[in-house]
């Protein structure tokens, strides 16, 4: 296996495709937002979140998912929102990180008030952007040592909420539609926040690039979103779609054909025959294998989560056991992403340092694995714009391969 120095992985250009600004706070931020608020925390040190919520290992997803209580809770206020996210692209900046997509679901900071659609989206945009303003007017960026910092955001859908507890918004919207079944309340938010990010984006010019469906895979079928997905699919916007996170290879078939997806979050369960329940016209392993053999045909690239998967899967007790080693043995494209940075204790570098380490991934490989992040982003400039921005990120990859004498070309 080819060992990579520290350095070599930090100052490569990298990207991070998939990562929830929700779950991706600063902590000390965290805990100085919510004093501000009165929001009620089980500890008001850094110490103290980590051991009770921000833990390095969790019993299970509802543990995982626990500390998402808390940043929501906070981020339910235009300048905390705008904090937020100038803070994360300075921390993926910081490690060399120069475009991101981060997603969050406005639903779930909306409080039918002040914190509207729209306000939610600007205020984001505006941290990023200030971020933005600042890295590119670097003397590296200008003189075109370093790619320029660029991002795009991607809003999130909810697969699933219950009728009180997840937002004020929620809150409301199921009162509206309490004679209706649970499942087409979700529908309904989903239809109206596909056309609220579409209208945001064509209205106020912001870079909503993307649209998402996160939450509870199983019991929740994608089909259920077909209106909503297909609402921003007539309207050029990219998607993106967890599936196989929590669930098999029938929730991707899923996402890819009744959602139109891009691209998929996690992808995690792929290659597991046991997880496939519906009829199928041939056996569980040829219609895994039949599936991976479509998505590297058409390229559909996993946003793969190394550590947010070890974190809420018990059955992973070796990281050599994730399904990424399929997913590359097949030549599936795949670029490496954080999830959550607070949450999991993790960035981008500790994800690939972590594939590297755990997988046998030549230099060849690795410089794939990465340029799949920029050339699958849903960049928010044109397609030529686009090449020339990935053209710039290949120079400075070559660039840092030489430097640290790295052959980028071998196997």
């Amino acid at each position: 296996m080819t060992r990579y120095p520290d350095a070599f992985i930090h100052d490569i250009p990298k990207s991070d495709l998939h990562v929830h600004l929700d779950g991706s706070l600063r902590l000390g931020s965290l805990i100085d937002m919510a004093r501000k608020a009165r929001i009620e925390l089980p500890s008001y040190t850094e110490a103290g979140m980590r051991e009770l919520v921000f833990k390095d290992s969790y019993a299970d997803l509802p543990e995982y998912l626990r500390g998402f209580g808390y940043t929501c809770a906070v981020l339910r206020d235009t300048e905390n929102l705008e904090r937020a996210a100038y803070e994360l692209a300075m921390d993926c900046m910081e490690e060399g990180v120069c475009y991101m997509e981060p997603r969050f679901a406005p639903q779930l900071l909306m409080d039918n008030k002040s914190m509207t659609m729209a306000r939610t989206l600007e205020s984001v945009d505006k941290g990023l952007r200030r971020a933005k303003a600042e890295n590119n007017a670097r003397a590296e960026v200008k003189a075109g040592s370093l790619p320029p910092f660029d991002y795009g955001i991607i809003a999130c859908a909810m697969r699933m909420f219950g009728a009180s507890g997840f937002s004020p918004y929620y809150d409301a919207f199921y009162g509206l539609h309490c004679n209706s079944a649970p499942e087409e309340v979700t529908r309904m938010a989903a239809v109206e926040l596909a056309r609220g990010v579409v209208r945001v984006r064509d209205e106020l010019g912001i870079p909503i690039v993307g649209f998402d469906i996160a939450g509870q895979e199983a019991g929740y079928p994608a089909d259920n979103f077909t209106e909503a997905f297909d609402y921003v699919h007539r309207n050029f916007m990219h998607k993106t779609v967890h599936a196989g996170e929590a669930y098999g290879a029938e929730s991707i078939f899923q996402a890819i054909t009744d959602l139109h997806a891009d691209r998929l979050g996690h992808g995690y369960s792929l290659f597991d025959v046991d997880k496939v329940t519906a009829p199928v016209s041939e056996d569980r392993l040829l219609y895994t294998e039949r599936l991976a053999s479509f998505i590297a045909d058409q390229r559909v690239t996993i946003e793969v989560c190394l550590t947010s998967n070890l974190q809420t899967k018990p059955e992973l007790n070796d990281l050599r056991q994730h399904s990424l080693g399929k997913m590359l043995e097949r030549r599936l494209s795949a670029t490496l992403c954080t999830d959550n940075r607070l949450v999991s204790n993790t960035t981008v570098s500790r994800e690939i340092r972590l594939a590297v380490d755990n997988f046998d991934i030549g230099p060849k490989t690795l410089k794939n694995m990465i340029i799949y992040g920029f050339k699958r982003s849903f960049y928010p400039g044109s397609y030529t714009e686009k090449r020339d921005y990935v053209r710039r990120v290949i120079s400075r990859y070559e660039a840092v391969a030489i430097k640290h004498g790295i052959d980028e070309t071998a196997e």
